[in-house]
């Protein structure tokens, strides 16, 4: 690594650094403005919102990123060029290729650091945020994927939540139906609750679901006696409150493992799995942008006399509306079916590199 290539990265760091913090606190300053009246008027403690936006930092930061990294290629590129440093890089032989190196290796850092944000981190701080949005805004967000979840246990075994309280165990409204192993069209046992409670293993107590407030059946035969019950305990059944909380968690809360095991899920179901198959690949596709953005900010700003803070930032928020859109729009067809799931995911991408190819192309050198 030679002088020129520690002093770009120095600069570039620092500018992406600060351009990221600006945006985290513009965004966070704007989400509060809005959520100030809703916080006061449900009585949410202070340390909660302060949990809240916690939460929802990592989420802001994955999406700012891009928009940082373009912003700061095009302030430091500039200040080069009008500072004629850029002039006195290329007469004495160096390529605008070679200047875009230590960009690229800033680029392709913050694109692995990004890959692990984004299937790590936010989707861990985004269960807080949403757990905080559903308890004390009661926002639930799309209610398929929270209410009436359906599980197959074994061959024989069918086990029904309306909703499940990932805090504190708790489901609601639940249904466990047996069926008979010679005839799984036979009914064999039917619980009906208004709660299944998970049992941490005591001296006491097994480990395991109990039913309260229920009825049980023996069997489907109306003229069969039904036993109601306050308390029932049910064993496991083989399934753990962490697998009822993989079934109710959004794409947005999944990790990239949880995920594809999630898709394998449906799969096996016959469910159609075109709108997690795009969130999937897009988890991937959407870091890389950061290397995009330099290949289009630094040529731009080679090419122009001088590029100072305020046009640096138009340009910046411009070119990243634009590209945020163009996902946004071509995710929809893929949530349709109309395109394949992977392609879907990389298309803005792909299209915004080949911008950034020809812009770069058409710099003088």
């Amino acid at each position: 690594m030679t002088i020129l290539d520690r002093y770009i990265i120095r600069q570039y760091v620092v500018a992406a650094f600060f351009g990221l913090l600006s945006f985290l606190c513009i965004f966070l300053i704007i989400d509060l403005t809005e959520k100030v009246d809703d916080f006061l008027d449900a009585k949410v403690p202070t340390d909660v919102i302060l949990q809240y936006y916690v939460a929802f930092a990592p989420e802001i930061l994955k999406l700012m990123t891009p928009v940082a990294m373009l912003l700061a290629a095009l302030f430091v590129t500039g200040r080069l060029s009008t500072q004629n440093e850029l002039a006195a890089m290329k007469s004495s032989g160096i390529s605008l290729y070679r200047i875009l190196i230590p960009f690229l290796g800033v680029a392709m850092l913050v694109v692995a650091l990004s890959v692990y944000l984004n299937g790590w981190i936010v989707p861990a701080s985004n269960q807080k945020k949403y757990y905080i949005e559903r308890t004390y805004l009661h926002r639930g967000g799309d209610p398929s994927q929270r209410f009436n979840i359906f599980f197959q246990v074994g061959q024989s075994r069918i086990v029904t939540v309306n909703y499940f309280d990932t805090q504190t165990h708790t489901a609601s409204r639940v249904s466990i139906q047996d069926f008979a192993d010679t005839n799984l069209t036979v009914l064999y046992h039917r619980y009906d609750a208004l709660r299944m409670q998970w049992q941490a293993a005591t001296d006491s107590t097994q480990r395991g679901w109990v039913l309260l407030n229920g009825d049980h059946r023996g069997t489907v035969e109306l003229t069969d006696p039904v036993i109601p019950f306050q308390r029932l305990y049910v064993g496991t059944l083989n399934l753990m409150p962490e697998d009822i909380e993989k079934k109710q968690r959004k794409p947005d809360e999944m990790q990239y493992g949880d995920l594809k095991e999630f898709i394998q899920s449906q799969q096996r179901a016959g469910q159609d799995v075109s709108r997690w198959l795009v969130d999937y690949h897009s988890k991937l596709a959407f870091p890389f942008a950061s290397i995009i953005m330099v290949l289009f900010g630094v040529p731009f700003a080679a090419g122009r006399a001088r590029t100072g803070t305020a046009l640096g930032f138009g340009i910046a928020v411009a070119v990243t509306f634009i590209y945020l859109a163009f996902m946004k729009i071509s995710q929809v067809f893929g949530y349709n079916g109309d395109l394949n799931p992977l392609l879907t995911a990389w298309l803005a991408n792909g299209i915004f590199l080949v911008a950034a190819v020809g812009n770069l192309l058409r710099v003088q050198k």
